[in-house]
This record gives structure tokens, C-alpha cells and sequence, in this order.
């Protein structure tokens, strides 16, 4: 289930209202003003996009806008529910043979799970199960590497072509010493324009790389846990063995919680 990653859109608006809050508190509403020029803004955002495309193709390029959707959203997963569905499976299969799974998975959503299952129940070995859907983890995490690439390149170039525009604008002034007048709008364009890549790189796309990255992990993780629960049902596992093993996935605090859960049912039993 996905739901949106508020925590991002805070981050972002969180950047830019500090950094407004910064120039306003010193130079007010219209000291604003001398912060917006068109001319590094184009250079920047110009410039970093000529050179993605340079650097990038079409095909991965289109998915951009795609792979940064992905740092607005979230994959919930419940790992103690992730636990408990294997611990079921497990309990059936012991129950009525590897084959009942199969009408189980009708109910399942989660593709990498039916797979898994539908591969035990198939008959093959554990090893294969594992080599086929460690390739699939592979897979994944390729594409998601290209992707993130192209948010990591562009939080790279953002700041080179602002000192790029800081060239022209010192070039320009250089050029024009002898023209008093030419001066500001030409120090302007070398100072904001650096500024401009460095805020595109340090508040959007660096901030977003490292989200991408994080969602990444998280989601390798959620599989390899598939994994060993899908092994863990094919090869017979007890499902309080199952349990066990899987619950060493779990956070610390989680653990704790369920042994003192298990502890109170006991007592309560007695």
C-alpha cells in the first residue's frame, strides 16, 4: 500500500522557507527582489538540462519525472503482518501440502510474493527459488540505480553551470569596466547564478538522491525477508521456527514487544 511521503514535501518547503526567511529578515520584501534573475536562471536550469541530455538517453530520461515521484510516496509495509503471512503459509502447508498454497496466493497483491510461493509450489529447489528471486532484487535495484543517477548527475551539474554563469557574468563585467553602469547587472548575473545552483543541487537534488536511495534499501530488504520466508515454507520450516528466524528481521523494539506479548498470553493461559 503507498501512501504520500509528507516528510519530503516538508523537507523541501521547510529549505525554501528559511531561505526566504533569511532574506527577508535583513533585506525585506524588496531586497527580494535582487535575488530573482532570469538570465542565471536560465543559464542553470539551461545548462543542467542540456547536459542530462548529453548525458542521458531519451528512454531514461522520460522516466525521470517517475523515479522522483517515488521519493514523494511510500510503501507501507508491516513487517510483523509480513511475518504473520509466511507463518500462515507455513502452518497450511504443513497442514494440506505445498500445492493448497496455490489458491492462497488468489488473495495475495504483492507480485514478488505470489512468485516466490508459485515457484514452491512448482517444486523447485530452494537454491533456484533463491538464485531467481535474488536476480529479480538485482534487477530491480538496477533500475532504480539508473534513475537515481540521474537525479545524483543533475545535483552534480547544477552547481558547475552556476559557476559557469559566474564566469560570463565576471567576463561581462571585466569587458565593461570602463562602463560603470554595466557593472551591477553583470555581478549580479556571477553571484546569483551560483547561488541558483547551488540551491537546485543542496535543496532538491541531493536531498532527493539520497531518498531514492533510502526507498531502495528499504525495499531490498522487504524482499530478501520474502525470500527466506518463501525458502522457509518450500523446505517444511515449523512456523514457530519461521517465526523465529523471520522475527530476527525485526527492529529491537518490536522484538521486545512481542516477547512480552507472548509472555502475558502464556500467563494468562496459566
Amino acid at each position: 500500500m503507498k501512501k504520500n511521503d509528507i516528510a519530503t514535501t516538508l523537507g523541501l518547503v521547510a529549505a525554501v522557507v528559511f531561505f526566504l526567511f533569511g532574506i527577508l529578515s535583513n533585506a525585506g520584501f524588496a531586497g527580494l527582489v535582487n535575488f530573482i534573475d532570469i538570465p542565471s536562471f536560465f543559464i542553470v536550469i539551461g545548462g543542467t538540462t542540456g547536459a542530462l541530455l548529453t548525458a542521458f538517453t531519451l528512454p531514461e530520461l522520460k522516466n525521470l519525472f517517475k523515479v522522483v515521484k517515488q521519493a514523494f510516496s511510500q510503501h507501507e509495509q508491516d513487517l510483523e503482518g509480513l511475518i504473520k503471512i509466511f507463518v500462515n503459509l507455513s502452518d497450511r502447508a504443513r497442514r494440506e501440502g505445498l500445492l493448497a498454497l496455490e489458491a492462497e496466493m488468489e488473495n495475495v497483491d504483492d507480485e514478488f510474493i505470489k512468485k516466490g510461493v508459485l515457484l514452491a509450489v512448482d517444486g523447485i529447489e530452494p537454491d533456484v527459488i533463491n538464485d531467481i528471486m535474488s536476480a529479480e532484487i538485482t534487477a530491480m535495484e538496477d533500475r532504480h540505480k539508473i534513475g537515481r543517477a540521474i537525479v545524483e548527475k543533475a545535483g552534480e551539474l547544477a552547481p558547475a553551470w552556476g559557476m559557469i554563469g559566474t564566469l560570463v557574468g565576471l567576463i561581462l563585467m571585466l569587458k565593461n569596466l570602463n562602463d560603470p553602469s554595466t557593472l551591477g547587472p553583470s555581478m549580479a548575473i556571477a553571484i546569483i547564478t551560483t547561488l541558483y545552483g547551488s540551491l537546485v543541487a543542496n535543496v532538491i537534488c541531493i536531498p532527493l538522491a539520497s531518498k531514492l536511495a533510502a526507498r531502495t534499501e528499504k525495499e531490498v530488504f522487504l524482499k530478501q525477508i520474502v525470500i527466506e520466508g518463501v525458502i522457509g515454507v518450500q523446505s517444511g520450516q515449523n512456523p514457530k521456527i519461521l517465526e523465529e528466524k523471520l522475527s530476527a528481521f525485526l527492529p529491537a523494539n518490536a522484538r521486545q514487544k512481542d516477547d512480552d506479548d507472548a509472555e502475558e498470553e502464556t500467563a494468562n493461559e496459566a
